[in-house]
């Protein structure tokens, strides 16, 4: 049923999510996932995008460590984890067999997902990466502690299966508002999983 489809449990076991997702947490990493999927039914924004890049929005994180704490204010000052990050979940989506397009709108929306890097300065942002800073917000803890809620690996797994099953279920039950979407042609859940020809 998903055989071509880029799942989110593809992207979340891959060796290089299970690498640096970790570092911001996968309590932080399922939950804006989810935070992301609630947001775009809410705001008619396309559900795939949306929770894959709330999925991988913080996997350019690093440890932020000074004498085994966690050192929120070097954090604050001196992160580039947007920068890396869009990187990084750009090359995993496309490794995956993403579709270019979608890839780099993914990219992007984890690039301006939060203020901590000046490249966000003076930016318009798009209703997918305004939803994707917001679906990270909603999570959002005093000095990042929300990076330090721990849970098993199985949970997020499970966790990001359940949440897999909406996507697709979604997509395939309201292709209406994916008619005019601009990466159509790049969605393997439409028109049977042709990849709209």
């Amino acid at each position: 049923m998903l055989m071509e489809y880029v799942t989110l449990e593809t992207l979340l076991t891959d060796s290089i999510a299970r690498k640096h997702l970790p570092k911001a947490g996968y309590y932080h990493a399922v939950s804006s996932a989810e935070n992301a999927f609630e947001l775009a039914m809410e705001r008619g924004v396309c559900v795939d995008l949306a929770t894959k890049s709330g999925l991988l929005h913080d996997i350019g994180h690093t440890n932020w460590e000074n004498q085994g704490e966690w050192d929120y204010e070097s954090y604050n000052e001196f992160d580039i984890h947007t920068i890396k990050g869009a990187e990084r979940a750009h090359e995993l989506l496309i490794l995956k067999g993403e579709g270019l397009g979608k890839a780099r709108c993914m990219a992007l929306a984890i690039l301006f997902h939060s203020n901590s890097s000046p490249v966000n300065d003076n930016v318009q942002l798009t209703p997918l990466q305004k939803l994707v800073s917001d679906a990270d917000d909603l999570g959002k803890e005093e000095d990042g502690a929300h990076h330090n809620i721990e849970i098993e690996f199985s949970e997020a797994v499970q966790r990001i299966r359940r949440l897999d099953m909406l996507v697709y279920h979604h997509i395939r039950n309201d292709q209406l508002n994916c008619k005019d979407c601009e990466f159509k042609s790049e969605c393997k859940l439409q028109d049977g999983g042709s990849n709209g020809t």
